[in-house]
């Protein structure tokens, strides 16, 4: 027996869960990095530029969203929870400078 999702035949259980989740491509729309910041270590100039246009994008999703259009009000929600994550890497990074001092004292 075979399983497909969409075109794409998944040959074991890994690749079902990549292709029934999305792992392999992201869907279209939302920018994930521009609201929860990028996986590599960026500047500051870099993260407040993100950031200035991330709360642009998020209001004009919400204002969307009260106009009535409910993909957008979606979206905003999901934006809006994308700010409150961490990347893994931010949090690696901190840890790190953070036990490098705690050995220093």
């Amino acid at each position: 027996m075979r399983t497909y999702i969409g075109r794409h035949e998944a040959r074991n259980a890994v690749e079902f869960e990549e292709l029934a989740l999305g792992f392999e491509d992201l869907p279209h729309g939302i920018d994930r990095d521009l609201f929860r910041g990028p996986l590599q270590l960026e500047s500051p100039q870099e993260r407040a530029a993100r950031e200035d246009v991330a709360r642009e994008v998020l209001a004009d999703l919400a204002a969307q969203g009260e106009a009535g259009d409910e993909v957008a009000a979606w979206d905003a929600l999901y934006a809006d929870a994308l700010t409150r994550t961490t990347p893994l890497l931010r949090t690696a990074a901190r840890a790190a400078r953070t036990a490098g001092t705690e050995e220093a004292a």
